[in-house]
């Protein structure tokens, strides 16, 4: 694409397509829900070279709501804060699961189970106790990236590069149904007022109902790449066209944007009235969604990279990874930078916060703790692959993949 500047860029491009691999359901007593048109033989799947095309569409989550012992959807809540509960202080390697090629899809925790995306296209459920893989779902032979699972009343939703969104049984991990978009899925489902929202490399958001069926779908000037972040039944998103945009998750009408001057790869994050998200011109933004528009605009004073980390926020902190290999701390009120914690290769893993502590994934195939309040690293973790999947914490335990396609779990023995 071009709509990220070259140095910054991650550019996708619609790159000329394959005939889709269509999953037979009808013999299982299943519903197979195809959106309604017609697929030429080559069909444009979007595929990602160097520059996230990426738009911030609404994904709305009304999930099972945030309970100690449950992370149930990409960040861990509709609104997308990052923040978990009660995680002790001292933790270990519990057990590894060796679930595909690479994991770059964050982990959600329900019920004693983990749900986790792979390559080479697999959905994976795993008991949180041992470690052992209890099924594993075959979504596409082009992969699972990073779409990240939501789990909603017994059905896991996650998204594949081959466009198809898949609702599978979370017990059984038979399919319930599918729903095929034009181009890849990056975004990560949310589940929100009797609709599942879910974002395409076709330029579309699309509102579907807990059955499959297409409700509505909302057009954009570019790939949606992102997860929609939730407030009063609003989805909040930005993306390649530069606008941050809310929608209506009853019916999909667009209610107002405001211009961030820049593309965006991140999620945003809410907190009250205000959403915080990183942009690929090396700036974090602060947006007042009342007033719609800017607060704040945050850039490091000598490294210039972009943001890719979606932002946490709890308090009066935001906490955000950057290209730049810095986990940054800044103030919510005013952008002002609290502290930054350098790692030794890029942050692309989005940060979770649990008591008083920042947890965050780092290319350079470490997870770090780090003091909320001082910035002083307390522990790491060395996986020996890259990180860019997200920590997710419950019941005591944080859950994250690496790229050497291992799943791994730290907690408290016994």
């Amino acid at each position: 694409m071009a709509c990220c500047s070259s140095t910054t860029a991650i550019s996708c491009s619609r790159s000329a397509p394959r005939e889709r691999r269509r999953r037979g359901l009808s013999s299982m007593g299943l519903v197979h829900v195809f959106q309604t048109r017609r697929i030429a033989p080559g069909r444009w799947v979007a595929v990602c070279t160097l520059v996230l095309w990426c738009s911030m569409w609404p994904a709305t989550a009304q999930q099972e709501s945030s309970r100690p012992d449950a992370w149930p959807q990409f960040r861990g809540n509709p609104q997308l804060t990052g923040v978990a509960d009660e995680l002790p202080p001292t933790i270990e390697l519990l057990w590894t699961a060796e679930i595909g090629e690479s994991v770059e899809s964050s982990a959600a925790i329900v019920d004693g189970t983990v749900y986790v995306g792979a390559q080479p296209g697999v959905l994976a459920a795993v008991d949180l106790a041992s470690g052992k893989v209890k099924w594993t779902y075959e979504a596409s032979d082009l992969g699972v990236g990073e779409s990240s699972p939501a789990v909603h009343d017994g059905v896991v939703y996650i998204g594949d590069l081959d466009g198809v969104l898949h609702a599978v049984d979370a017990a059984t991990g038979k399919a319930r149904w599918t729903f095929e978009t034009e181009g890849e899925i990056k975004s990560s489902p949310v589940i929100a007022d009797d609709h599942v929202l879910i974002g395409s490399y076709d330029g579309h958001l699309y509102g579907l109902g807990l059955d499959g069926q297409l409700a509505w779908k909302v057009r954009t000037e570019g790939p949606v790449h992102a997860t929609a972040a939730i407030r009063d039944g609003v989805a909040h998103i930005a993306g390649c066209d530069t606008m941050l945009r809310g929608i209506r998750v009853a019916d999909g009408k667009q209610l107002f944007t405001v211009s961030s001057g820049a593309y965006t790869g991140a999620s945003a994050a809410l907190e009250g009235s205000r959403a915080f998200y990183g942009t690929f011109e090396n700036e974090v933004l602060a947006v007042d969604l009342d007033a719609r528009k800017i607060l704040w605009r945050y850039r490091h004073p000598e490294r210039n990279f972009p943001f890719y980390s979606s932002a946490a926020i709890e308090g009066t902190t935001v906490f955000v990874g950057g290209r730049d290999k810095i986990l940054h701390a800044l103030d919510a009120a005013t952008g002002k930078a609290l502290w930054t914690f350098m790692t030794r290769a890029r942050i692309d893993s989005s940060p979770v916060v649990s008591s008083g502590r920042v947890y965050v994934g780092s290319s350079d195939g470490r997870l770090y703790v780090v003091d909320a309040a001082s910035g002083e690293k307390t522990w790491e973790f060395e996986a020996g692959a890259p990180i860019s999947a997200s920590p997710a914490i419950a019941a005591g335990r944080l859950v994250i993949g690496a790229q050497d396609g291992r799943l791994y779990c730290l907690g408290v023995k016994g």
